[in-house]
């Protein structure tokens, strides 16, 4: 097997770099043919991604979190090129929903020489222009966005612990967002709901933020996805709501409503949706199950 393996020397001040190396050493040693593949932007990564792509890779591998397990999303998905995941980012939430999120790079190296593959499905984002995005795990709008929007301006700390400090920030200034969302549901028919609302969340995935259980019941691989809506109540009570969220009990909060969907339609003024934990587009936007869009190296179930 002929494997590209792609770091991003811009994550944590290149310690990436050095895990990298590790998991090609491993790799090499289990038989799998290793090129790494760095580049020192997202862009520049990507275009080299597609180059070892065009050039006739069996497999590709990243090592990083879910921006950078993004950027190979946008190249992988439909092509059934299996994608492996080494899990050294700040959240890993796509990796811990494919069960790799506790394996350190030597395990999950192992898993991808191994050569087990399941496919998985993939959130996908078409925006007004037109243009196509996936993303494996979860679509935040609204607070949770804004949520994403200040964690990822935070110099300190590292880790899932600056999501619950941008989630506390946060707070001060929390008030309803005019929505306007349409439901495709999983037989066909069509849903349209307009009001006030704190967030809405799309998930492919279960978690976000670092492990939060937004989408709690969530499968990857059912060809749905889970949304997750919030409307307003004082800020006390959403405050008291967020231990709840932390242990994925929160469907049982009469604000909260959870519905399984094909497909989304999410618009609301002046908010920025963020997908695994980067921006993705302005709302209005359109989102959609791809199903088994993805092939994954991944422990069995």
């Amino acid at each position: 097997m002929k494997l590209a393996l792609i770091a991003n020397p811009a994550a944590r001040a290149g310690s990436h770099a050095a895990a990298a190396t590790r998991a090609a050493e491993r790799l090499r040693a289990g038989g799998v043919q290793t090129a790494i593949v760095s580049g020192g932007s997202a862009a520049e990564s990507a275009s080299l991604l597609r180059t070892a792509i065009d050039a006739g890779v069996d497999a590709v591998a990243v090592v990083g979190g879910d921006g950078t397990v993004n950027l190979a999303l946008q190249q992988l998905a439909g092509t059934g090129i299996p994608l492996g995941i080494i899990p050294v980012g700040t959240g890993n939430d796509f990796a811990a929903t494919l069960g790799l999120r506790e394996l350190d790079v030597i395990a999950a190296a192992d898993a991808i020489a191994s050569g087990a593959t399941r496919q998985v499905d993939l959130g996908r984002v078409t925006r007004p222009d037109g243009s196509v995005a996936f993303f494996g795990s979860v679509l935040a709008s609204g607070f949770d966005s804004k949520v994403n929007d200040r964690a990822n301006a935070m110099r300190w700390p590292r880790g899932g612990s600056r999501y619950n400090i941008a989630i506390l920030r946060e707070f001060v200034t929390l008030r309803g967002i005019p929505y306007d969302l349409e439901f495709e549901d999983p037989d066909g028919t069509t849903e349209r709901y307009r009001g006030d609302m704190v967030m809405a969340t799309v998930g492919n995935g279960r978690t976000y933020g670092g492990g939060i259980p937004i989408c709690p019941d969530a499968d990857p691989a059912d060809g749905l996805l889970d949304v997750v809506t919030v409307r307003p109540a004082g800020r006390l009570r959403l405050l008291r709501l967020l231990p709840m969220v932390y242990r994925g009990t929160h469907a049982s909060v009469p604000e909260v409503a959870m519905r399984r969907a094909r497909s989304v339609r999410l618009s609301a003024p002046g908010v920025t949706a963020y997908a695994d934990g980067d921006p993705i587009g302005v709302l209005p936007l359109v989102v959609d199950v791809a199903p088994g869009a993805l092939t994954v190296f991944a422990p069995a179930e």
